[in-house]
């Protein structure tokens, strides 16, 4: 299962991995485009800022993911092959129990449509636009294997 994973040790609080993930899930996926002519959709990062130390906070993919445990709907749900969690936002009611349930804040409400977002892991990229974006490297990506 991958994951990834933040090394807060080299994390400078730039803010680049939000901005990153919210291209990436844009229409466009091109970052003048995705904030200046679109809606930037919010990321599915979270960046915690407590000085002396900051770190993104991105979905951990639980082995047993207390969110998927607490939605109502069944829009959360652990991929059997993957072990990634995944959001259906058609099935999301916006009732944010999960957002309640997970222990690391990484679900983010979308305000805008009421409802959830999460890290997919850029789902159909080969590596997620955080990682690959981060100036410091503070992010790393930990394939199935753990490598």
């Amino acid at each position: 299962m991958g994951k990834i994973v933040a090394k807060p040790e080299v994390c400078i609080g730039c803010h680049l991995c939000q901005i990153w993930c919210a291209v990436a899930h844009s229409r466009s996926r091109d970052v003048l485009k995705a904030f200046f002519y679109e809606d930037p959709p919010p990321p599915r990062i979270v960046v915690e800022e407590r000085l002396p130390l900051t770190f993104a906070f991105p979905c951990r993919h639980c082995a047993e993911p207390d969110c998927v445990f607490a939605c109502i709907s069944g829009a959360l749900h652990k991929d059997p092959q993957s072990g990634h969690v995944l959001h259906d936002e058609s099935r999301c009611v916006g009732c944010y129990s999960c957002v309640m349930a997970c222990p690391y804040g990484a679900i983010v409400i979308d305000s805008e449509n009421r409802k959830v977002v999460k890290c997919d892991l850029c789902e159909g990229l080969d590596l997620p636009m955080c990682v690959a974006r981060c100036p410091n490297q503070a992010l790393a990506y930990l394939a199935e294997d753990g490598a």
